[in-house]
Order: C-alpha cells, then sequence, then structure tokens
C-alpha cells in the first residue's frame, strides 16, 4: 500500500472519530436543555406472573366506585381517575410490569360485577368484612375507621354512634356504615331507630345534610374529613371511631394465583418505600396497616 493511500485511510479514521465526538457532545448538550436522560428500556418485574391468567395481557383491569375522595375521583372536569387507591394502584402494576386501568361501578354492584368477571380486581376503599369475605378474597392495604359528618356546630350534639339513634343518617348504599346503621337499629336504638337515607354515592349523602334532609352522614374517616375540609365551613366531622378496620383488594374466589402476586406486589411497593410516599401525599399515613 503506497504512503498516500495509508494518509487517506489515516484522514478517513480522523474524520470519522470528529463525527463521533460532535455527535456525543450534541448528545450531552440536549440532555442539559432538556434536564432528561435519554429513556431506557423498562426494568422487566422481578414478581412471576405468567401463571395468572388475569394478567396474561399484560394489564390489571380494577373495578372502583370512583366518588369517593381522596381514596378514588375523578380530577376536576376530566374522567382521569385519581386519589390514594389510583396511586397504590399504580405502584402496584409498575412492581407487576403489567399497566393498570380503572372501571368506574357502582359500589352496591360491585362484588357481582366482579365475580361476573367485569374485571380483575376491586379497589374501591372496600372495608373487610365477614358477609363480604364469604362472596371474594381480600389482600388488605390499609387500616381505616369511620367518620360522622354533621352541620357546623354539631346542633344534635352527636359524639359517637349511639347518638344517631332517633335522628336522620344519609349514607352511600351498600357501605359497611350501612349495615352498621342497620345493626345499631337492631340492637341499640330500641323503639328510638335511626332513619337511614341511602343513596348511590357518598357525595349525594353528604348533600343531603348540607341542604338540611339529614342530621348527620356516614363514611370512612378519611372521606367524612375531606367533606367537612371543603364545605366552606358548613359541616364538620366528629372524631373517627376507634377500632379501625382494613380496606382490602378483592379477588374472585377462585382467582389464587393473582392473590398471591397482588400481596407479594404490595409487600414491594412498601419495602420500596413508595407505600409511605403515597400515603403521606394525601395525609393518610396514620391509615398505614400496623
Amino acid at each position: 500500500m503506497s504512503p498516500r493511500s495509508l494518509s487517506r485511510i489515516s484522514l478517513l479514521f480522523l474524520v470519522l472519530a470528529l463525527a463521533a465526538v460532535l455527535a456525543f457532545a450534541a448528545c450531552k448538550d440536549d440532555e442539559k436543555k432538556t434536564g432528561t436522560t435519554p429513556s431506557a428500556s423498562p426494568t422487566p418485574a422481578a414478581i412471576d406472573i405468567s401463571g395468572v391468567p388475569e394478567l396474561a395481557d399484560g394489564k390489571l383491569l380494577i373495578g372502583s366506585d370512583i366518588a369517593y375522595a381522596p381514596l378514588e375521583f375523578y380530577q376536576t372536569g376530566t374522567e382521569t381517575p385519581d386519589g390514594l387507591d389510583v396511586d397504590l394502584a399504580k405502584a402496584i402494576a409498575e412492581a407487576l410490569g403489567v399497566e393498570v386501568e380503572f372501571v368506574n361501578s357502582g359500589f352496591d354492584g360491585i362484588i357481582p360485577a366482579l365475580n361476573t368477571e367485569e374485571f380483575d380486581a376491586v379497589m374501591s376503599a372496600m372495608t373487610i368484612d365477614e358477609e363480604r369475605s364469604q362472596l371474594v378474597d381480600f389482600v388488605p392495604y390499609l387500616n381505616v375507621g369511620v367518620g360522622i359528618v354533621v352541620p357546623a356546630g354539631n346542633p344534635n350534639n352527636i359524639a359517637g354512634l349511639d347518638d344517631l339513634c332517633g335522628l336522620t343518617v344519609a349514607v352511600q348504599l351498600g357501605t359497611v356504615q350501612e349495615k352498621q346503621l342497620k345493626t345499631l337499629n337492631d340492637e341499640t336504638c330500641g323503639d328510638n331507630d335511626v332513619k337511614i337515607v341511602t343513596f348511590d354515592t357518598n357525595p349525594l349523602a353528604v348533600e343531603d345534610v348540607v341542604t338540611g334532609g339529614a342530621d348527620a352522614n356516614f363514611s370512612d374517616f378519611p372521606v367524612a374529613f375531606l367533606d367537612a375540609q371543603q364545605s366552606d365551613g358548613a359541616l364538620e366531622v366528629v372524631e373517627p371511631a376507634p377500632n379501625p378496620q382494613p380496606y382490602g383488594i378483592a379477588v374472585r374466589k377462585g382467582s389464587t394465583e393473582l392473590k398471591g402476586v397482588l400481596t407479594e406486589a404490595l409487600q414491594a411497593v412498601k419495602s420500596s418505600g413508595k407505600y409511605d410516599e403515597v400515603l403521606a401525599k394525601w395525609d393518610l399515613e396514620s391509615t398505614a396497616l400496623p
């Protein structure tokens, strides 16, 4: 090979090297301008979901009554779900390496809808109780008490559940609070029963108190607290009842594999610190599972 050929090859290598340096510098300059780094391929989830039929399509479909802030609600003017349950479900889905999608479903019929496979699981501020546990299985994820919303000044001097006897109480249909009021009538109130007025959603029940139709609204404490906060001084909340009960992610009785990986994913979310972050975001650290 002649010296001239060697010179041409050396020049070619020099040009290629210079081009590589300039390309790298441009990439770094773009990085500085945008404040981001080039996206990387997602890290595969460490949890094996290969034997879970509900997740075979790469999606976790969750049924929820999306009218129960701050647990689940739509962002104002949108159909975008938000809330503690939504954030926690996203973290669980990320741990499983799948997408998550919420399906709005009325609370009173949400367990039948789950059992007819309209979705894979329910995450809807659902308190675990004996009756529900006969129909579905649960993965506990929060520990929540109940609260009583009353007009500002508490004109009926309600201090606890027994003080509701003889009053009109607005409550969401199908909730554990509706059951508790019926038990109160059966076991405590005698001839002075609570007049139970049911509504399809909790916001409608709260509005009944605001307009004077009911003396109180009975719901989960985080919801009651937020309702009072957002009432512009029209409402206040009575202190929560003792002995809080856990919320659970509900799955069908036959969904053994799904229950197993959801339990594993929730533990991974806790271990990563994301669980505490989500609760802190919604000022609900006190509801963490023991």
